[in-house]
């Protein structure tokens, strides 16, 4: 009696908890609310470059982590952490980074130092050496053997009217040096002496560079009336050849005498 009671007692505990089980499974589910993440403002950072989050209420290192984006062990290595705990206002390394962008207050502007004069390059100078010569062949070209023309004047000048110099020629084989003369344009002009006709340009435009040596030629030829006047040159000194002649012929005339004495003798 009491063992079939015991099974109805079980029988029926065994269906009340079936039941519940059904009832539960059959029961509309309710899912748990999502974690809702307070929104985490970006910390900017300091002079140093250091950022830092301020530990607030209901904190936790996992919620900082998951709402920064730093790992758990990053937080603790950077925080020298060496387990979960944290406080509320408690300062929390989050990273490095720049220094934070500080707009400089504008100041009044430095005044420029004067610029110094830069000093002016002096000129150089160079030579210039002009020759009138007698072209006596006409062929526009200086021999050696054809001197200097007397009485040409030179006139050298200058573009920048600085520099005016004249000369004369005078008889030999040497040209005319103006030394040490500024360098830059120079214009050369050979006024040719009475009784000669130019062979050459008379007028020259060079430049005169530092250091140069230039030498210029001009040439003139005596013209006819030069010519004619000049004296016709005399003889100095007798030939060899004609006071041999004259010897042989004197000789002879003295043969010639002698023997027509004899002729005269020899008649008689």
């Amino acid at each position: 009696m009491d063992k079939n009671r015991r099974i109805r007692t079980f029988a029926g505990l065994s269906f009340l908890v079936s039941a519940l089980i059904i009832f539960g499974l059959s029961g509309t589910v309710s899912a748990a609310p999502a974690l809702q993440l307070t929104p985490f403002p970006t910390p900017t950072p300091g002079p140093d470059g250091r950022i830092l989050y301020i530990v607030k209420v209901g904190d936790t290192l996992l919620r900082i982590s998951l709402i920064s984006g730093v790992s758990l062990d990053e937080l603790r290595g950077l925080n020298n952490l060496t387990g979960d705990n944290i406080f509320e206002g408690q300062e929390l390394l989050l990273g490095l980074g720049g220094p934070s962008q500080v707009t400089p207050t504008p100041g009044p502007s430095p005044t420029p130092p004067q610029a110094l004069p830069t000093p002016s390059p002096q000129p150089g100078s160079g030579n210039l050496c002009i020759l009138l010569f007698n072209d006596i062949n006409g062929d526009s070209i200086r021999q050696e053997d054809e001197p200097s023309i007397p009485d040409g004047a030179i006139s050298v000048s200058n573009r920048l009217g600085t520099v005016s110099l004249t000369a004369v020629t005078i008889v030999g084989l040497d040209p005319h040096c103006f030394e040490e003369i500024l360098e830059g344009d120079y214009t050369i002009t050979v006024a040719i002496p009475e009784g000669f006709n130019s062979t050459t340009v008379t007028n020259y435009t060079l430049l005169l560079e530092a250091g140069d040596e230039t030498y210029l030629d001009f040439g003139a030829q005596a013209n006819s009336e030069t010519l004619a006047e000049a004296p016709t040159p005399t003889a100095t000194g007798r030939s060899p050849l004609l006071g041999i002649i004259g010897g042989v012929i004197l000789l002879a005339g003295l043969g010639l005498g002698l023997f027509a004495g004899r002729l005269m003798r020899g008649s008689r």
